[in-house]
């Protein structure tokens, strides 16, 4: 089944109007704009950098006076879309400073329960911490970079990543990472062979900065929408993985029904049994064995000392290998002792499609070749080698027998191909059949040794006719 993905439009676009003021209208106790929240931020990174300076000064007496920062210019032609007149435009780097964080690689990690996080968030876990609060991190090389995320109270920022400084006392932080995440900041990557963001990179990226007060509003806003979305999403998306698995659900109910006689259960009530499941087998034993017995007699003509074949008998099937109930009119046997495995008939000089599976399952068009084993319509054909060895086509047309394929010789063609597509459908009944290989095998003694509910003749017609009325509606439910 295709992997179904959830269809984020609705939560882009929400995020989208918190960030361009369109959430929320209207918010009490907003006393201060944008513009003098950012001449408070830009006040408060100043005054760090003197206290700084002061600080390095008594180690260094000739350390350089940090040059103040400075709000930075944007020009009209640069502003992307309108925002509330009381929020004002800055640049990322007017807000926030990035540094690396330090070198760590896996073989370094020792055993503990603090997280490391890297280019894309977690990467593993290690027993000591490089910070000691919840922090802002951004991914800095790699597939991900760019990417924002919030460590744990202690946590090991890598080099693969950016720790982030911002004002506590002037910026949400989770509305700081609401825009960080929006302004996609891996698209300020380096176009070389390993993606890298850089301070040089997404500091000149424009910032819209509400007032503190509308921040706080965007995020509980954001907090009491976005559960809402995700269950808007998981609801989507269930009805999507409903409506792609209904079909196979359906069938697979079906054809237990069939398999255990509950789609017939009706018939039987109105229908005088004459032949018995147990004497159906008998009788095909018995056929099987007559024809061996004419096989060897044929043989001893070119070689009279071929070998006597041993008689098939049914096997002893005992109470705890008996999966469900079947009616009393039916019974169990075993794969091997209704049908074998053949190959086709060789033919050349005849140019026919090629039956292989992807051909089979409709997947590709028609490769004609010129020689090897033939099909006929109506042959049973079983996959023998691949991933889905075990899975049985009934053949429509002439063709050449793809490589991992054999004919399925049964008794009755009718019944036993939804038996086994039942099977199928049930993966973990088909999984000890196949030998643990690079390419999986059927494994032959193991397939044939399953075990098959087996009905009268009749009562096989029966449920065939049943199921093919019923399937056809079972595919227009994935419509």
């Amino acid at each position: 089944m295709a992997k179904i993905k959830k269809d984020t439009n609705l939560r882009k676009s929400i995020l989208q109007a918190a960030i361009t003021g369109q959430l929320i209208s209207n918010v009490e106790g907003e006393t201060k704009t944008g513009k003098e929240l950012l001449d408070k931020i830009i006040e408060e990174r100043n005054a760090k950098l003197l206290a700084d300076w002061e600080e390095a000064k008594k180690k260094n007496p000739k350390a350089k006076k940090p040059a103040p920062i400075v709000a930075s210019e944007i020009t009209e032609d640069e502003i992307p879309f309108e925002i509330p007149k009381s929020w004002c435009w800055c640049r990322l780097g007017d807000l926030i400073q990035i540094k690396s964080g330090d070198g760590l690689t896996s073989t370094q990690m020792k055993d503990g329960s603090i997280p490391v996080y890297g280019g894309n968030g977690i990467t593993g876990y290690h027993n000591d911490a490089n910070i000691h609060e919840e922090t802002i991190v951004i991914g800095r090389v790699g597939f991900y970079c760019g990417s924002v995320h919030l460590t744990e109270k202690e946590a090991w920022v890598t080099d693969n990543a950016f720790i982030s400084n911002y004002s506590k006392n002037y910026l949400n932080r989770n509305y700081l990472i609401t825009v960080l995440r929006q302004l996609d900041l891996g698209k300020q990557q380096n176009k070389t062979a390993q993606p890298v963001v850089s301070g040089k990179k997404i500091y000149p990226m424009l910032f819209p900065l509400p007032p503190l007060a509308v921040q706080n509003a965007i995020v509980a806003k954001l907090e009491e929408v976005l559960p809402l979305v995700d269950a808007y999403e998981n609801a989507v998306l269930q009805k999507e993985e409903l409506k792609t698995a209904l079909p196979d659900k359906v069938k697979k109910a079906i054809l237990q029904e069939a398999i255990q006689g509950k789609l017939t259960k009706s018939w039987r009530k109105t229908t005088t049994i004459e032949e018995s499941g147990k004497q159906l087998l008998d009788k095909i034993i018995e056929e099987r064995n007559a024809k061996l017995l004419a096989q060897w007699e044929e043989a001893k003509k070119k070689k009279p000392k071929a070998k006597k074949p041993a008689p098939i008998v049914a096997s002893e099937i005992t109470e705890d290998e008996i999966p469900f109930e079947i009616p009393k009119s039916w019974c169990w046997c075993r794969l091997g002792e209704i049908c074998k495995l053949t190959d086709g008939e060789k033919i050349q000089d005849i140019k026919l499609p090629l039956l292989d599976a992807k051909y089979l399952r409709g997947k590709k068009e028609a490769e004609y070749l010129s020689s090897g084993k033939l099909a006929k319509p109506n042959d049973l054909l079983i996959l023998v080698d691949g991933e889905n060895s075990g899975e049985v086509f009934i053949n429509k047309e002439e063709g050449i027998m793809g490589s991992t394929f054999k004919k399925l010789n049964i008794v009755n063609e009718l019944y036993l191909p939804y038996v086994l597509q039942f099977i199928a459908l049930n993966k973990d009944l088909l999984r000890n059949s196949k030998k643990g290989a690079a390419i999986p095998h059927l494994n032959k003694d193991i397939f044939f040794g399953l075990l098959l509910p087996l009905p009268p003749l009749a009562e096989q017609e029966k449920i065939v006719e049943i199921i093919e009325q019923m399937l056809p509606l079972c595919e227009k439910l994935g419509g």
